[in-house]
């Protein structure tokens, strides 16, 4: 058995499991990792737990150590900087008069790259811009398109049913869902109403498809019984 922790970096998107190194952590500590890209602040969404070493991609990365307040102040500082590199990127994007939309900045907690998401209906050639962004800041420059789904999760925001965005709280990867889910719950099948605010449909039919199903089956035991005369009573 291995134990792990689950660690959502920079406090948000897809939990990825590390190695807790012998240390004291506890769900909701701020952690700093090694990842594949180099160093990272994330917030600790799963407790310790022991697990199948079967059943992992070894080796496992380690936690270097619980975020100290100097790390939680670099990590601000850089959120801030990152807004100042989108505001930037956007000025840029509009110079070359490429046809995308920017979505998100995230400057690497050991500030040795930045990475710009975008949403673009087609390829778009960005070498020139990359080279640009890379000689205003200095740094390595990455451009990652993404889908629509992924900016809502980015973004964030309220459904429709006035609560956070799944993709953007506890959701860990995303599901095909099919417009035959709606058809199975007999929900309207008016687009906005089965629709999130990435306009694909909610990824809540998915998980909510199988318990509707279950309770139906259940209850269809139950008030199904036949008599004798080939009639239904209803228990």
């Amino acid at each position: 058995m291995v134990t792990i922790i689950g660690v959502k970096l920079r406090g948000r998107g897809k939990t990825y499991h590390f190695s807790p190194a012998g240390l004291p952590i506890e769900n909701g500590n701020c952690v700093i990792v090694e990842t594949a890209q180099g160093m990272e602040l994330g917030v600790v969404s799963d407790s310790l737990r022991e697990v199948p070493r079967s059943t992992l991609k070894l080796p496992l990365k380690d936690v270097l150590r619980l975020a100290s307040n100097d790390d939680l102040a670099h990590f601000e500082e850089n959120k801030n900087r990152e807004s100042e590199a989108l505001d930037i990127a956007r000025e840029r994007i509009a110079h070359y008069e490429l046809d995308m939309f920017l979505v998100d900045a995230e400057i690497r907690f050991d500030n040795k790259k930045i990475t710009f998401f975008f949403t673009a209906d087609g390829r778009i050639d960005f070498r020139e811009l990359v080279r640009d962004l890379a000689s205003i800041f200095r740094t390595r420059i990455e451009l990652r398109q993404i889908g629509v789904r992924d900016e809502a999760s980015m973004v964030g925001g309220l459904a429709v049913c006035g609560r956070e965005l799944c993709c953007s709280t506890f959701l860990k990867d995303f599901s095909p869902v099919s417009i035959r889910l709606a058809k199975d719950q007999n929900l309207s099948m008016n687009p906005g109403k089965i629709s999130g605010l990435c306009g694909r449909l909610l990824c809540c039919l998915n998980f909510e498809h199988e318990a509707i199903c279950r309770r139906e089956k259940t209850s269809s035991k139950e008030e199904r019984t036949s008599n004798d005369a080939g009639r239904t009573r209803c228990r």
